[in-house]
Formats: structure tokens, sequence, C-alpha cells
């Protein structure tokens, strides 16, 4: 173990949040030893801004409970914690773990329990990586390295403390989180780990809940690194796990998605890691609403019922909450609106809830190739930034080439036989459209007089109802006169 000044590392107070200070300094005036550990430390010495900062003490979940009362909250069964809330921050803080005294594990050795306090000493072997056992103290400005950590941070080097293969075991989202830091931190992973990350451990992964794989899942799409680790997951073998019916492969679509997804974080807005789902999922549910729709399927039951599908499969690796199922659903379905919307409906639709999402999901369809979208991702881009006038005027012409396109429709299809085309004929024969010239001098004509008809007294003009029935001769003998029964 060495002692590192915190200065010589980059690290100062000025650095730190003022909730993570208040949580330290709590349970230090308690009497208690308290760290900051984890992500926090290891982003900070590498120049990047932590989401978030964990602490570590040697008080116990109980005493932690009673040093802030009703800011804290004990949660977790296999692995006890204490949620510690600081205005509006919420801090992680865990005890210091000791080895099992009795390993409780699964037939695979995944640790089912893991509740035993000991020293900060059997805490850092419990770990899962070096670079993410460094202990902060930054009241006292030193770090507790003891694992030389900073020579892993150095050569930007992934490693595992203990067996790769007896870690990999104990839990295997840990196969996860190494992919997660390589793309996220750029890292290169140890050749002891490479050696035992074969396609038969990932197997391993079907013992997780597939609830804590979504968990991890969302990890993977919110870190800003998407698009570098989706070629790892398929590296790896672990695309197999995640998905369940999504072929192993990049395509256009996806890749785009990711990278947009990449650049939205890295500007700071907000995404909804359900999107990418939407995106991934596209097309087994395309392939699901094809086959329903080749059972004779009414093709809104077919999107429904084949999105109803997908889903239900997905869950068998992770399953996605309700509120992000609707979501998806949500997204797929305004498709359909938005690639033929009615006139009278444009403007409502643009306010939709869901119209936002829709758009950007047919947008990145577009410009990923598909040419199913028939240009319509390029026109909602513009009527987005179109005045109300300029609205108005391109709902009527969008309302205009629909019309024509309709009453093109019958007389468009051709009949090739024998290199001979034959134009079918339509029903009925339009007039074509006059120009306004002509209108006008229809106008201009003098009216033609109405011819009049006298009867009794009154005037029938010509055009008169009753003058255009057509007069039906009548059998006499066949009409039979008198009273009816």
């Amino acid at each position: 173990m060495q002692t590192l000044h915190a200065s010589k590392c980059g690290l100062s107070t000025a650095q730190l949040p003022s909730y993570i200070l208040d949580v330290i300094d709590a349970l230090t005036k308690a009497g208690f030893e308290a760290y900051i550990v984890g992500g926090g430390v290891r982003d900070l010495m590498l120049g990047l801004n932590p989401k978030d900062f964990d602490a570590v003490t040697n008080a116990t979940p109980a005493q932690v409970k009673e040093v802030f009362g009703r800011r804290c909250r004990i949660i977790g069964r296999r692995f006890e914690l204490a949620h510690v809330y600081s205005g509006r921050e919420l801090v992680e803080v865990a005890t210091f773990r000791a080895p099992p005294k009795k390993a409780v594990t699964s037939a695979s050795g995944m640790i089912l329990r893991d509740n035993n306090w000991g020293t900060i000493e059997q805490d850092f072997a419990r770990r899962d990586f070096s670079i993410n056992a460094m202990y902060y103290q930054p009241r006292k400005g030193i770090v507790l390295d003891f694992c030389h950590a900073i020579d892993d941070i150095k050569n930007k080097t992934l490693r595992l403390l203990g067996d790769p293969t007896l870690r990999f075991e104990e839990d295997p989202v840990r196969m996860l989180r190494t992919l997660r830091f390589a793309a996220k931190l750029n890292f290169s992973i140890a050749p002891d780990i490479l050696e035992v990350f074969t396609p038969e451990m990932t197997q391993l992964l079907r013992d997780i809940s597939p609830h804590r794989l979504y968990d991890e899942s969302q990890k993977l799409f919110t870190m800003g690194h998407l698009n570098r680790v989706l070629p790892m997951l398929i590296d790896f073998d672990i695309w197999r796990q995640l998905f369940a019916d999504i072929d192993p492969e990049i395509s256009t679509f996806i890749e785009r998605a990711a990278i947009n997804t990449d650049q939205r974080i890295q500007i700071g807005k907000t995404i909804n890691p359900a999107f990418f789902y939407a995106v991934l999922l596209w097309k087994p549910f395309l392939e699901r609403c094809e086959f329903y729709a080749n059972k004779g399927m009414v093709a809104a039951e077919a999107r429904a019922q084949a999105g109803l599908d997908v889903l239900k499969r997905q869950a068998t690796r992770t399953i996605i909450p309700r509120f992000a199922e609707t979501f998806i659903r949500e997204v797929w379905e305004m498709q359909t609106r938005l690639l033929s919307p009615k006139p009278q409906q444009i403007q409502a639709l643009s306010t939709h809830a869901r119209f936002r999402a829709g758009f950007d999901f047919l947008l990145l369809r577009e410009k990923s190739g598909d040419q199913s979208t028939q240009g319509m991702g390029t026109w909602w881009d513009s009527y987005q930034l179109m005045s109300t006038d300029e609205k108005e005027r391109a709902i009527s012409q969008y309302n205009r080439q629909r019309a024509k396109s309709r009453r093109k429709a019958p007389t468009g299809d051709v009949v090739e036989a024998k290199s001979v085309s034959v134009e079918i004929e339509p029903l009925v024969k339009e007039t074509a459209p006059r120009s306004r010239r002509e209108r006008s001098r229809d106008r201009s004509k003098p009216e033609r007089p109405v011819q009049m008809v006298t009867s009794g007294g009154s005037e029938i003009r010509a055009d008169h109802p009753i003058l255009k029935r057509k007069r039906v001769k009548r059998d006499l003998n066949q009409v039979v006169f008198g009273p009816t029964q």
C-alpha cells in the first residue's frame, strides 16, 4: 500500500461538489473513517467530469442510518448499501467488505450474499478493477493505493484484481463492465482477461436477472461512447446474451443512431435509453409485421401484435419496463402517421407528445438510406423551421400533391405484354383543368337567356325539374279502375 499526495494526483477539494464533502464530513465527525472511492476518483485523475461520487466507510449501514437519520435509506439484500440524500443529490455509501466466512454462491460460482464487514485492506481486494480501488480522503489530502492502480491509470490498462476467471464467476456482469470501461476510457484490456473472455464464459450472463441486465444495457447506451462499444459487444459474443432476435451486425441505421446518441450526450442534451432499443428492435418488428400481413391481418392490428411479440421475446434477455415499452411502440406507430399524414391533422401531429422521438427516428431511417420514407423526414425537418404562414402554404402544397398522386394512381399503372406497353383506360374520363385565362374568358361572355314556359298564368323556367322528367307511356289495359281492397 502506498499513500499518495492528492495534489500530485491532480486532486483537490475545489473539484468536489458540496454534497459529497457533506457526507464525508458528517461521517468523520461521528468518529468513522470515510473516503471517496470508485469512478469519481478515477475520472478526476484522468481529467474527466465524474457523473457521481460514491463513499465508503467502516460504519455499518445501521450506523450510517443513525448519523443521517431520515436522510438515509438502507437498500439491497445481496449487497446492503446506504443511500444518503444531500439536498437533491444522492450519495451511495458502502461499508468496508471482508471475504465471506461461508461462501453463499450459485452453482456457477456467483456470489449470492456479500454482507460481511471488514477493514479497508480487506475491502480493496473485493473490488473488481484496480483503477476503481483508490481511496481519496479530501480533508487529509491523501490517496490510498493498495494495488499500484496509479500505474494502470498512467499506462491506460484495465486490470482485474485477482484471478479473472474467479472474478467473472463471482459476478458475470463484470464482463459488461470490462467492455464499458474499455470503451469509455479508451483503455486496453489486460492479456489475462482476454484469455478467459470466451463465448463459453459469456454464457454465465444467462444466470443474471433480466432486470439487472436491462440496467447494465442502459449504462452502455448512456455512457457517451455507444458507437465504440457496439463492435466490442459482437467481438466478445456479449451481443447474443443481451439481445434476443437481433442479428449481430451493425447496420447503417444502428450506427447512425449510436453516433447521434453520443453526440447528444456530449453537448449536454437529454436522451431516452428506450429510443435505442426501438432502433435495435426495428428490423425484427418489420419482419413480424410482414408475417401477420401475409396472414391477412389488418395493418393496424398487425403492427400492434408485432410490437407485443418482439418486446415479449426481448424480455427473455432484458426486461424493458412497461413505460419504456409503451414509448417504443408509440415511436414505431408514429412512423406510419408521419409517412402519410392527413393535411388537416399535420398541425396537431406536430404537437404530439411523441412527435419529436418519432421524427428523429424517421429522419435517421431516411439518412440511413431507407427509401420507404419517401422524403418525409426532410419534409418534417423543414416544416418545423417555418413560420405560421409558411406552414399553411406547405400544408396546402402537400395537399395538392397528395390529391394529384391519388388522381394519377388509377391511370399510372402500365400493363406490359410481349414488349408492348398499353396504358389502362380510366373508367371515368375527366376533363383537363382549364387555365385561369380560359375561366375568366367564360365569365366575361354574356349569359344566354333562359327559355321560359307559361303554364296556368305562371312562368316555368326551361330548367325546371318538371320539364326534365322523362315521359313513360303506360298501357292502360293493365290499370284497374275502382276501389281497392
